[in-house]
């Protein structure tokens, strides 16, 4: 029997793309060769983090997977109430974006001129209601069998906040996930928190620091590069979007890197990070077609769609990488994270 090996996973938030790290995980826990030791999970990526933690104290892998898919379903299904769908047109041509949806461009104009705080009075929020149902906090900070860390950003300092297992609440995983421009900002012990992308999208030296594995995975949902350079205001809403979220993964990725290069191999002592690995699965060629606004839609074929493609990756992955677990990292750091071009 082939050994067993352990990784853990660096979760990238994006809305509806997080459906994309459901097919990973899944495909992951599939995989009998792997331990999924820890989890760092920003908005959608901390979501489907504590929904796992959660089940596997339920139960085993199989549980992890069901309760995976029965959270993006109640997505779906609480999404069908939305004003915020697809156009006929859309439907009819295939397309998942909902740029033409009036609801989305009504809702879209008005968190540019009006303050959540004034349209959303009552800071109504479906997700929060869903989660709450279907994970037991109490059971996710009593969880043994995985390490689970959630970032958020401190609106008054700027700085991130990692929330682990042990401190995790509904209010820690609200708080990872709440877009300025559409939920009130979220209280914990006295601080406001926004969207962890803006300084964590995930965190990476939690991993490091508290976990045994070398190896990080890194589910990436928001695309580093675009052939094209935007010229509608959308697109370039949509590139400035995906350039906000990727910059302090790309950031910690590219400090961690150079400690390594510049430090580590001339015998000076960088501690836990000497020997981290770093590896990626990434979206970008199923998300690079779908505009900002397709994180937004929560149809079923939709989020499907996305989790069939995100586990044809996750298989793409074991199959050229698998051995190469433990033994070195598979991410190119300076091709992907600094030249791109």
């Amino acid at each position: 029997m082939s050994e067993t090996k352990r990784i853990d996973l660096a979760l990238q938030g994006g809305g509806a793309h997080g459906a994309f790290t459901w097919g990973v995980m899944d495909r992951l826990l599939e995989e009998g060769r792997l331990e999924i030791e820890g989890i760092s999970g920003t908005s959608a990526g901390a979501m489907n983090g504590v929904v796992m933690a959660d089940a596997l104290t339920r139960g085993d892998r199989d549980t992890a997977r069901q309760a995976l898919h029965d959270f993006w379903a109640a997505v779906s299904r609480a999404g069908m109430a939305s004003p915020i769908r697809r156009t006929p047109l859309d439907m009819l041509t295939g397309n998942w974006s909902l740029d033409h949806s009036p609801g989305y461009v009504a809702m879209d104009l008005m968190s540019r001129l009006v303050s959540p705080y004034q349209f959303n009075p009552f800071d109504l929020n479906p997700l929060r209601d869903i989660v709450a149902e279907r994970v037991d906090f109490e059971r996710v900070r009593r969880c043994p069998d995985l390490k689970l860390f959630v970032t958020a950003t401190n609106v008054r300092s700027g700085k991130q906040r990692v929330f682990a297992r042990e401190e995790m609440s509904i209010d820690a995983v609200m708080a990872s996930a709440c877009l300025p421009t559409v939920f009130h900002a979220v209280e914990i012990d006295g601080e406001a928190y926004w969207d962890g992308g803006y300084t964590g999208n995930p965190a990476l030296m939690p991993l490091m620091e508290h976990c045994g594995s070398r190896d990080i995975v890194i589910v990436q949902i928001n695309p580093i590069y675009r052939d094209e350079v935007p010229t509608s205001a959308a697109a370039i809403m949509n590139r400035l979007n995906e350039i906000t979220f990727n910059a302090s993964l790309i950031k910690e990725v590219r400090m961690i890197a150079m400690l390594q290069r510049l430090l580590g191999d001339h015998g000076v002592d960088i501690g836990c990070y000497a020997g981290a690995l770093f590896h990626r699965i990434s979206g970008d060629e199923a998300l690079a077609e779908l505009s900002v606004s397709s994180k937004m839609n929560a149809e079923w074929p939709f989020l499907c769609h996305l989790r069939d493609q995100g586990r044809r990756s996750a298989e793409a992955w074991l199959a050229e990488h698998f051995a190469d677990l433990g033994q070195r990292s598979t991410l190119d750091v300076e091709q992907v994270y600094r030249h791109a071009e």
